[in-house]
Formats: C-alpha cells, structure tokens, sequence
C-alpha cells in the first residue's frame, strides 16, 4: 500500500462508502451536514483548502490500484508548523478488519515526521466507533480530553487523541 494525493475521482468511491448517516458523521462530524453526500460536496470543501497549503488529502491505495482508504492532515493553526490533526478518515468497508486503517495510518505518521515535520498529530474519534478508537490506540495514539459534540443524529461524546512523534 501508498499513499498519494487525493484525486477529484476518489471523492466518487468516498461516498459509496458512506452508506448511512450513522456513517456520514462519524466519518465527517458536522463537516458535511447532508446525506447523501456527493462527490461535488466533498470538492467543495476539499478545493479552497487544498489551496491554503495547510491541508493536505491523501488516498490509501494497493500496489494494483485498488483505492483502499483515505484521510486529510491539516494544520489547525497557520502559526504552529508543529501539530497536525487527521481527519475524514475512512476505509472501504469491504477491507475493514484487514488493517488496512493501521497500516494507511501508519503511512500517514510517517508523512507528518518527515514531509511536514509535525511532533504532534491529533485526531478525534467518536466513542461510538469503538473499531477506530481501537485503530488509533495501536498506533500509539492516548487519549487527552473528551467532549460533546451536537450533530443532528444526536449528541455525540468526541474523544481527542493525540501521538508525539520522533521529531519531538
């Protein structure tokens, strides 16, 4: 498995992945507040801030070109090259299980230290995908604070998690 930079085509496979509104904001939180979610949505969103160089949307793919998986890195603050955070991230269902979420993670590490330098990455999870908290709590992520998140299925807990990387 690679990773590359997201494709306009991949947002299309995204969507299909998204198979219910449960999913939809796990996936996005209150980012994309609309189910179904077109390939259009995502362009809309991923497109500006593509271009404010502080996000960065990354495809997991196989050594035959399968698309596999997908997550965004980004910068949360324009004046902190140090942390970044992962979001929308996401596996092809029928792969789930596999690791493929570690190993495309794993990959995603290893991209904050060495292309972006980052010492810290963060991300949320819902607390009820307890699977990705799984995911993320083998790859070294710990939990840092819990909070309430009000989306329209309902309010939801978030859990922060975040990693210190090699460059700390």
């Amino acid at each position: 498995m690679f990773l590359r930079t997201f494709q306009k085509e991949d947002s299309e496979i995204i969507c299909k992945w998204l198979r219910n509104e449960k999913e939809l904001y796990q996936w996005s939180a209150d980012r994309f507040n609309k189910f179904p979610l077109t390939s259009q949505d995502i362009e809309a969103s991923y497109t500006p801030q593509t271009a404010s160089r502080l996000f960065f949307p990354l495809t997991a793919v196989s050594e035959d070109g399968e698309i596999l998986g997908h997550f965004i890195i980004r910068y949360p603050r324009e004046d902190d090259q140090t942390s970044v955070r992962f979001g929308f991230v996401i596996v092809d269902p029928t792969h789930r299980g596999k690791g493929i979420g570690r190993e495309m993670l794993r990959l995603g590490i290893s991209y904050a230290e060495k292309e972006l330098h980052a010492r810290r990455i963060d991300l949320g999870v819902f607390e009820n995908n307890p699977d990705a908290r799984h995911c993320y709590e083998a790859l070294g992520f710990r939990e840092y604070q819990r909070r309430s998140c009000a989306l329209p299925v309902g309010e939801w807990e978030c859990i922060d998690m975040e990693f210190y990387t090699a460059n700390e």
